[in-house]
């Protein structure tokens, strides 16, 4: 919704200050300069990148429309599956849990966290290190060493969309100078006519810069920040289950491993320790 009404500010802004200048705006409309500038760039994303650089982004894109899904809500409830799973272990020993990690979808115990059982990449991870957990053949240095390699590799996956749009918006000022530099070889062949129609091609041919500059750096660009926000914001969920998970293994009661994991959320998702200890509660009680 952010990124809509940001656009809509932009195109306010840029188009209705060149109105109120005294500018006419059917002087901008140049449908060969976009087929240039837009084609080109086109081009050059499909010739720069490979097939699943390429899928990623169009698997990222519609994503920036919507909210962030990382909400207070969704990692209190995380926690709260966290620390029902440590506190089971605790009493039950870790082979309790393992019909649990085996097959989560029918667990009665993470059917009480649907947010968190559909996304399948969290959960994967979660069961992942649980097994190793059970399997009690890696000590919590292997299994910390192995988590940061896997959340690091998460992290490089997740930049690249991000980069292939970075690269698209710092490329496509160039698209606009090529569209103008055409245009600008199209009025030196047209000299025989009168200036005043000279006058209007040399306007065609700036418009490519202009139009170039404006895609770039008011529509394209910023959706690369805003998909390395996104970025950040699923990683501190892989982070969150990391600690949690190493301060169990170290000997620590769930109740102080969730406070781990809470300490690692950022300040703008953090819940208070007041407010996850109710919701626990209320978890346990469902």
């Amino acid at each position: 919704m952010l990124v809509i009404v940001g656009y809509i500010v932009v195109l306010v802004c840029v188009f209705g200050g060149f109105a109120l200048a005294g500018g006419h705006l059917a002087a901008l409309f140049q449908p060969l300069e976009l087929l240039m500038i837009g084609g080109g760039a086109m081009g050059a994303f499909f010739v720069g990148n490979n097939g699943k650089a390429i899928k990623a982004t169009m698997k990222a894109l519609p994503t920036v429309f919507k909210g962030s899904k990382y909400t207070r809500a969704l990692y209190m409830d995380m926690l709260a599956l966290l620390y029902e799973l440590l506190t089971k272990i605790r009493k039950e020993g870790l082979m309790s849990v393992e019909s649990d990690v085996e097959n989560p979808e029918s667990s009665p115990l993470f059917s009480k966290y649907p947010t968190i059982l559909a996304d399948h990449h969290l959960i994967e991870f979660l069961t992942d290190y649980l097994r190793l957990m059970v399997s009690g053949s890696m000590n919590a240095f292997e299994i910390e060493n192995l988590m940061d390699n896997e959340i690091e590799t998460h992290h490089h996956e997740g930049e690249v969309p991000a980069h292939v749009i970075a690269k698209l918006g710092d490329g496509l000022p160039a698209f606009g100078i090529v569209a103008a530099v055409m245009g600008v070889v199209h009025t030196m062949e047209s000299v025989h006519l009168p200036p005043a129609e000279l006058g209007i091609l040399i306007a065609h041919a700036l418009v490519g810069t202009f139009l170039g500059i404006l895609l770039a750096y008011g529509f394209v660009g910023p959706l690369a920040g805003l998909l390395e926000q996104k970025l950040h914001e699923s990683t501190k969920m892989y982070q969150c289950i990391k600690v949690t998970l190493l301060a169990s293994i170290n000997g620590y009661a769930p109740a102080i491993a969730v406070e781990f994991g809470r300490k690692v959320l950022y300040s703008t998702e953090r819940p208070t320790f007041g407010e996850l200890e109710e919701h626990v509660k209320g978890a346990k009680a469902r």
